[in-house]
């Protein structure tokens, strides 16, 4: 049994703070456990959002499998040809995956906030909803975040708004902005380490098992390309049609070439597991607890992953990066959220130096200066008192002084509605001196550039 409706995106829905799972776009696509595994790639083929199929026996619910579990299992050697013809209910047996079944009446806070706490081999997974009739449904969980994300735009509208309509209650009202930075904080992290994760889970799987292959590929291609070598020097003067076809296709090329592309396919896999590690390292989602950690590994992480944005030319100007290592011991630290304040003053440099390139080339079309070499500096030291430094700079066009003063504040952003929240700096401040008990401070000078200097012990106490 099939039974299927139009979805809609979370973002489009009128949701409220209240608003409940079951107000959230639905999948209810159904099938019977006697049917054979095959229809499952039918019906996922013929939907490709389609996040799970829920499971009947006798149009009673029975269970559900996921995309995500499905093609993870069917991709290993041999599974296609034991299960596609075998009812849905051996491989279900075989897999035995962990459910998550919400009442469609929880708030879609509660519910995200559970999600968020399951194991790493489950973050993607969508959640089962069951209804006042007692049917089922699907919810893909990008739709719950996305939906989380709506309500967390609503409570800050509303924060904003008590803001403004009470000025007496102003000093009340930092300690709630206080503590709502923290929820956020907590909420993003653990959002933004389960994402990360899953990911890096769902490049794993295919590069492994591409990168396996390859190794028995390249014995294979040598050891044919050996007998061909034989079957030439012990009969030199093959067929006519033998000939031909070897003309055809150009043999002493391709014997020459096809190893070398299946060593730049090897190359390729090493590239990819080296970005899923990368982007282990910055998400640290198990390092939840303070840890000994080598700062500049976290550095590095964080850069691939804002490769893209720093190998991309804006108007012919390509932004480059130099590292000025020192030599500086392992550190005490709560890693993720270090790395969480690297992202954040590495963005911030990549947009200023992004917006001083356009404006610089508006203002002097015919002599770019500082656009011939845009960078951002990075300089690490152990100082005298047991403390590490960490300075980023930009040469970008720099923070007026009037403004550098509201840098740390809640909610406070000079970038355009929609680009930012005003929370990224002053997070990232409570991550250093609170949670570190260290400094960040910024250096700014009009025309010249901004500098952060994050300063935190080697040992927290």
């Amino acid at each position: 049994m099939l039974a299927t409706h139009s979805m809609t995106n979370a973002n489009e829905l009128n949701l409220r703070l209240e608003s409940t799972l079951q107000e959230l776009p639905m999948w209810e696509v159904q099938v019977e456990l006697d049917c054979p595994g095959g229809e499952l790639i039918k019906l996922f083929s013929q939907q490709p959002l389609l996040p799970g199929i829920i499971l009947n026996q006798g149009q009673c619910f029975a269970g559900m499998i996921s995309r995500q579990k499905f093609f993870e299992n069917m991709s290993r050697p041999y599974s296609f040809g034991l299960f596609s013809r075998r009812a849905i209910e051996s491989l279900y047996n075989f897999i035995r995956p962990d459910l998550l079944i919400f009442s469609g009446e929880i708030t879609i806070v509660e519910a995200t906030q559970t999600a968020l706490k399951r194991a790493l081999n489950l973050a993607y997974e969508p959640i089962l909803i069951t209804t006042k009739s007692g049917k089922y449904g699907l919810i893909d969980f990008h739709q719950l975040l996305l939906a989380y994300s709506q309500i967390y735009a609503l409570t800050l509208n509303h924060l904003q708004l008590v803001e403004e309509q009470s000025q007496t209650a102003k000093a009340g009202f930092q300690d709630l902005q206080n503590n709502y930075t923290r929820l956020v904080q907590n909420e993003k992290m653990a959002a933004l380490g389960q994402l990360v994760a899953g990911i890096a889970h769902e490049i794993n799987n295919p590069v492994n098992f591409i990168a396996g292959n390859l190794v028995h590929a390249i014995n294979y291609t040598q050891d044919l390309l050996e007998l061909i070598d034989l079957y030439q020097q012990h009969y030199p003067t093959p067929e006519e049609a033998i000939k031909n076809q070897i003309s055809a296709f150009d043999l002493d090329y391709v014997t020459e070439d096809f190893p070398n592309l299946l060593a730049s396919m090897k190359i390729g896999c090493d590239r990819i597991q080296q970005i899923v590690q990368s982007l282990r390292n910055f998400s640290r989602l198990d390092e939840a607890e303070k840890k000994i950690v080598d700062i500049h590994e976290g550095i590095d992480s964080t850069l691939l992953i804002l490769g893209s944005r720093l190998n991309e030319e804006v108007n012919g100007v390509r932004i480059s990066i130099v590292k000025e290592y020192g030599n500086i011991p392992a550190i005490e630290c709560y890693a993720g959220l270090i790395n969480q304040v690297f992202m954040k003053i590495l963005t911030n440099a990549i947009d200023a130096l992004e917006e001083s390139i356009i404006k610089n080339q508006e203002l002097n079309p015919h002599n770019a200066g500082l656009l011939n070499n845009p960078e951002i500096k990075i300089r690490t030291e152990i100082t005298s008192n047991n403390q590490v430094n960490i300075c980023i700079a930009d040469n970008g066009m720099g923070i007026p002084e009037d403004i550098q003063k509201y840098l740390f504040d809640p909610f406070f952003t000079t970038k355009p509605v929609g680009k930012g929240t005003g929370l990224g700096l002053s997070i990232s401040y409570q991550i250093i001196v609170e949670k570190h008990g260290g400094q960040l401070q910024c250096l700014s000078t009009v025309g010249q550039g901004t500098e952060f200097i994050i300063q935190i012990p080697v040992k927290l106490s």
